[in-house]
């Protein structure tokens, strides 16, 4: 064996020596102690001793050289490998094999919208909820193709410096697809948003962009999260660790599962499995889920993920097995492949021996287990010389680039939404007011504009509001009157009157943060937190006649009800958690500066206009949730947003009758009344003739986001599929006959509240019916 310098050899040695005691694996504890001398195996230099092995045999089919892999490891290396996930010190990484010259491997990494948490700077762009407002799968994939660079750079940088400890990898637990169901779930801000099409959408885009364009690597490796049923509660009112979620067959199959089955569509390479139990089942011991659903079903050749802790958690917190070798057994049987053990010295997946040995498991299934394991690593270019693999060669420049860093910016202007524009006072002009003040605990609050799962960076790349409106404001004044921030319980209410007197304009910047929701952070109700209520009321009262602009900075619905009916509150905004570019953002956007500034984000959920229009947390039943099913009027609906211009929608063409299992095409013209140029976001919308079908009252066909200039007039195309035709109804998809409606326009049809455009429908009649292999 040949060494490429006496680190490596003496590291090389050291590793060799301890695997005689190991049983021939490397324990992740000493990798993770020794990470700045134990190297990558994969050896690049002619005439390696392992080059003659077939798995290192690039001309050979994947299958074949994954197989010979396998075939060489013992049953305790493939249950090692199986076991480290990759969390905590013990926990990961899967360790190296000398031997065969196979390297560690980390496979713990968040790509939601960066490279998330891992050591060095890395580009943050809005969090997920944000870039669902887009309505752009463009905006999805150009981010995630980013963000895959940058993964991907920095793992190529900690491999050479022979680092694999945690979020080094090039495998990521990304995208988030599960559906926003319930307004206080903590994890809402990960997700597309409450519609299972839209979220399959958008995460077949991020799962497209990650892993790279279709050559014979990947750039990363997607993983799709969290299998299933999967939505709160956190913490509230019992532990996502216990939570059981109790589902019928039809919901299952028409609202949780249709993002992920989109997922595997794309090509992602992992599924994670979640923390709750399914109808009395924990999702990574369901052989229904992982093997019968995914697997026969869908045709998924990937691996499964556990979240961390989750297989520990069959046992301490379902109560569903109370020992290793039956629960590694059910998890195997089912479909587990990988266990994320919450920083175990010896995971539930270290009795995989002990399993085959009482003929719980068989040593050809556990076999056929890793294999997906290893297949995800060769197609990443792990086994292969460096210089046939482009992906091998990004390098750390590609770290905040100047391309990256306003592609956060053109992300995070995408992503608001303008909830009310009163008399037209944004876009803001330059002059028109003298006296600017700004109050609230999101003004200047860097920690708390990026969200969850953020990446870690230097504080020059990011500018809060407050820094943004100085460049039009540059006397702006602020008050800090929530002494701790956006808990907002230490509230300086005698301090107000003197703010905000005399001054002509008052921004006041209000919302969440990770303090108050995140994982295992639930919200009790949607109320703003603490005395922001009162701090806005107290503006109100306190300012006289000044303009009054409220910015939102949440994932989730906040109860603005009386702001939006106040006629003191000029304008609303919907800002997420841009992260970075969140100041550059708001001032293009509050002053419609350059490209991409006028808003068209949209919102990806219902905002409620009560709180007794919200269904209990526990209760996984889709009636009264989302648009699909509630029938009230909300405070806004999804897919609500307004524009500085005006829209018009014309000449709606579509054939008078199909037949059941075409797609529907649809032509229309769309005008930009004004003159501003801006985005529109058509949004076509299905519903069924037939009152006695179990469907969704409304249902989203197709979305796409839209440039178009002042006065001009755009002929756009849109598809309707005829998945989206089908229904779920005695144990199959059907696509029954009958009259169906569609509705395409700005916004959903029949709203009380509605933007200023119109909303075309039509009818088409589906002939015969057929059952889909769906």
């Amino acid at each position: 064996m040949k060494c490429s310098g006496v680190p490596y050899c003496i590291s090389l040695l050291v590793v060799l020596a301890l695997c005689v005691s190991n049983n021939g694996v490397v324990g992740s504890r000493l990798s993770r102690r020794h990470h700045d001398t134990v190297r990558h195996m994969s050896v690049e230099e002619e005439n390696s001793p392992f080059d003659d092995f077939p798995f290192r045999n690039t001309s050979l089919p994947w299958d074949e050289r994954v197989d010979d892999l396998v075939s060489r490891l013992t049953l305790q290396e493939v249950m090692v490998q199986m076991s480290r996930g990759g969390a905590g010190e013990f926990g990961g990484p899967a360790p190296a094999i000398p031997r065969l010259g196979i390297g560690p491997y980390n496979w713990n990494t968040e790509c939601l919208r960066g490279d998330a948490q891992a050591v060095g700077n890395a580009t943050a762009f809005p969090q997920a909820i944000g870039l669902a407002a887009t309505f752009s799968p463009h905006i999805l994939k150009t981010v995630a193709h980013a963000t895959g660079q940058e993964v991907r750079a920095k793992h190529n940088d900690f491999v050479k410096r022979g680092i694999f400890a945690d979020h080094t990898s090039a495998s990521c637990f990304s995208p988030v697809v599960n559906i926003m169901r319930d307004p206080r779930w903590g994890r809402n801000q990960e997700t597309y948003g409450e519609d299972p099409y839209m979220t399959g959408v958008l995460a077949q885009n991020y799962v497209s962009g990650l892993q790279g364009p279709g050559t014979r690597y990947i750039m990363t490796s997607a993983g799709c999260k969290h299998f299933d049923v999967h939505g709160g509660p956190e913490n509230i009112p019992v532990s996502r660790f216990v939570f059981d979620a109790h589902v019928t067959e039809r919901d299952w199959r028409m609202t949780f599962l249709p993002a992920f089955k989109k997922c595997v569509e794309a090509g992602t390479y992992s599924v994670m499995c979640s923390y709750n139990s399914v109808n009395g089942v924990p999702t990574c011991a369901s052989k229904k889920l992982l093997t019968d659903i995914l697997r026969t079903e869908w045709k998924f050749r990937g691996y499964v993920v556990s979240d961390e802790g989750a297989i520990e958690n069959v046992i301490s917190g379902h109560k569903y097995l109370n020992n290793s070798v039956d629960t590694v057994a059910a998890c195997v049987n089912a479909g587990t492949n990988l266990e994320l053990s919450g920083n175990l010295p010896q995971p539930i997946f270290m009795s995989i021996v002990d399993a085959v040995k009482q003929g719980k498991l068989t040593e050809e299934l556990v076999r056929e287990r890793v294999k997906p394991l290893f297949y995800t690593r060769m197609r990443l270019g792990e086994f292969d010389p460096e210089k046939d693999n482009p992906y091998a060669q990004l390098s750390m420049d590609l770290i905040e680039s100047a391309e990256h860093q306003q592609l956060a910016v053109k992300a995070a202007m995408k992503s608001f939404v303008l909830l009310k524009n009163q008399g037209g006072i944004l876009p803001l002009k330059k002059g028109e007011f003298s006296k600017v003040v700004m109050l609230g605990p999101m003004a200047d609050n860097v920690e708390q504009l990026f969200g969850d799962y953020a990446p870690q960076q230097d504080r020059s790349f990011t500018k809060t509001p407050l820094e943004g409106l100085k460049v039009l404001f540059p006397n702006v004044r602020y008050g800090k009157v929530c002494e701790d921030k956006t808990p907002c319980t230490q509230y300086n209410k005698t301090a107000v009157p003197a703010i905000v007197r005399d001054a002509d304009l008052v921004f006041v910047a209000l919302g969440t943060g990770q303090v108050l929701e995140t994982e295992e952070r639930d919200r009790p109700n949607v109320e703003l937190a603490g005395h922001q209520k009162e701090l806005l009321l107290d503006v109100i009262a306190n300012s006289g006649s000044a303009q009054i602009i409220l910015l939102l900075f949440s994932a989730s619905p906040l109860n603005v009800t009386f702001a939006d009916e106040s006629d003191r509150v000029a304008a609303i905004m919907e800002c997420f958690f841009p992260a970075q570019a969140t100041g550059q953002a708001l001032y293009n956007v509050l002053t419609n500066t350059g490209p991409d500034s006028s808003p068209a984000g949209r919102l990806p959920s219902t905002w409620p206009l009560y709180s007794s229009q919200i269904p209990a947390m526990v209760n996984y039943s889709m009636e009264g949730r989302t648009y699909r099913y509630f029938k009230g009027d909300p405070l806004y609906p999804f897919g609500y947003g307004l524009s500085y211009t005006a829209f018009k929608f014309s000449d709606m063409k579509i054939p008078a009758m199909i037949k059941a299992g075409s797609d529907l095409n649809v032509l229309v013209t769309i005008t930009n009344m004004g003159n501003i140029a801006s985005d529109e976001v058509l949004q076509c919308y299905i519903s069924w003739g037939d009152s006695s079908f179990p469907v969704p009252r409304l249902q989203l066909g197709y979305f796409n986001r839209i440039f178009i200039k002042p006065q001009q007039k755009v002929l756009w195309n849109a598809l309707i599929s005829a998945e989206s035709m089908a229904f779920w109804q005695d144990g199959k998809w059907v696509i029954k006959a009958g009259v169906m409606n569609l509705f395409c326009g700005g916004q959903q049809p029949n709203q009380k509240k509605q933007v200023p455009s119109n909303v075309l429908s039509g009818s088409f009649t589906i002939t015969h019916s057929v059952v889909l292999d769906k």
